[in-house]
């Protein structure tokens, strides 16, 4: 049975089996990896419809690589997009979209929680080439009916965000972008397209670090665009190509493709696992705020049951005593690991005001709603009992 004949309905059986013919390459039931920077062409006429665009074919491996290209096809398929660009990170895929949409004299309106690089490109990096960029609590969306303007064109978002965890109203934020004639830009990777796709919900382009959940084994950088096929035309030749050359090697993508095939086992256990976890951290006498969408006392609670099918994997919490309690706490654990990044097997743990946040200044950080004791917990794929009883013995030394 070749692939177009596959029944291919469900989500883990399109991250299986998506865009791949076993028996057009040569049986294997894993896709190979192309190994090669440059391809060749039958005649110089084909080579020059290859660079002209009137021709289907591989040039060269910073555009394009037929490993990598299974990767946007699947992804695109699990997003619901017209198609995908992957690339070496997250911020690699940040950088190359932004660098396209944007000229000098644009504006970018962001919320106020972001992803510490993330922040920092925008506020040390675009502004310093004519682009504003405007803060905007997203939560409410009339904050952003208030602020858009004719010199908006992008309307950027996590959500939820990192590292607090707000909600953002996707389908009310895109709805007004659009009216507007700006874009939405939303970064999917705390979620990924098994707990929520923001392009169904109205968002024109969909960001991953899939070095995180879809990679999902902490052995890999990469990230992915998903969205119009056109735009993505341009950024693959301006944004990649000639602006960070961030180009996804032949063997990450492959990696990421073995994570795929898992994502929804996994995904479903980080999310039992962070639903037990954001339970016991809620009734701890130490513990002041957990935040956590899976709670029925996050604020948020009905939005992210009405645009997510599961609350995630990641946690924040905020302890009574402050940021010594929370030293005390991290430096007490012993089965969840002190690292950034998330999404790994491997439950861990980090305190952004000092690591993945220390881009922002103490006052950046309070006015971008980080506080300077938040706990972040990637929640893994460990026994919930013994993560329970980590937790437990390091709050006593908090």
């Amino acid at each position: 049975m070749s692939d177009k004949d596959k029944p291919c309905a469900g989500f883990a059986t399109r991250a299986i089996h998506c865009g791949y013919d076993a028996y057009a390459g040569h049986g294997s039931l894993n896709p190979p990896i192309y190994l090669s920077s440059t391809y060749t062409f039958p005649t110089v006429e084909d080579g020059a419809a290859r660079f002209a665009g009137e021709q289907a074919g591989f040039v060269y491996s910073r555009v394009g690589n037929p490993t990598t290209a299974l990767l946007e096809a699947r992804l695109a398929e699990l997003e619901g997009g017209e198609a995908a660009l992957a690339t070496a990170s997250g911020q690699g895929a940040t950088t190359s979209l932004l660098w396209t949409l944007l000229a000098p004299g644009d504006e970018i309106i962001a919320d106020k929680t972001l992803y510490g690089c993330t922040f920092g490109f925008l506020n040390h990096g675009l502004a310093k080439f004519g682009v504003k960029v405007t803060h905007v609590d997203l939560t409410d969306p009339a904050n952003l009916e208030a602020a858009i303007n004719p010199a908006t064109r992008v309307v950027f978002f996590e959500s939820p965000a990192n590292p607090n965890m707000r909600l953002i109203d996707i389908a009310a934020v895109a709805a007004i972008a659009r009216r507007h004639g700006a874009l939405t830009v939303v970064d999917n990777t705390y979620c990924t397209p098994y707990l929520q796709r923001p392009i169904e919900l109205g968002a024109d382009f969909v960001l991953h670090s899939a070095t995180k959940y879809l990679g999902g084994h902490g052995d890999l950088l990469a990230g992915v665009i998903v969205g119009p096929a056109e735009a993505l035309t341009r950024v693959r030749f301006h944004g990649l190509k000639d602006m960070t050359g961030a180009v996804l090697s032949a063997q990450d993508a492959f990696l990421v493709l073995r994570g795929l095939k898992t994502l929804a086992l996994r995904m479903d256990r980080h999310c039992a696992n962070a639903q037990g976890v954001a339970e016991f951290l809620a009734v701890h006498p130490k513990v002041a705020l957990v935040h956590f969408p899976g709670l029925p006392g996050f604020p948020q609670f009905e939005l992210a049951r009405r645009q997510m099918a599961q609350p995630g994997g990641m946690i924040a919490f905020e302890l009574k005593e402050g940021i010594e309690a929370g030293r005390r706490f991290m430096n007490a654990l012993r089965l969840f690991t002190r690292a950034v990044s998330l999404g790994d097997a491997e439950s861990l743990a980090q305190h952004p005001a000092s690591m993945t946040h220390c881009f922002y200044t103490p006052e950046e950080r309070a006015e971008h709603l980080i506080g300077e004791g938040l706990v972040r917990l990637s929640v893994g794929l460990e026994d919930l009992a013994d993560l329970l009883a980590d937790l437990e013995k390091a709050m006593e030394s908090a």
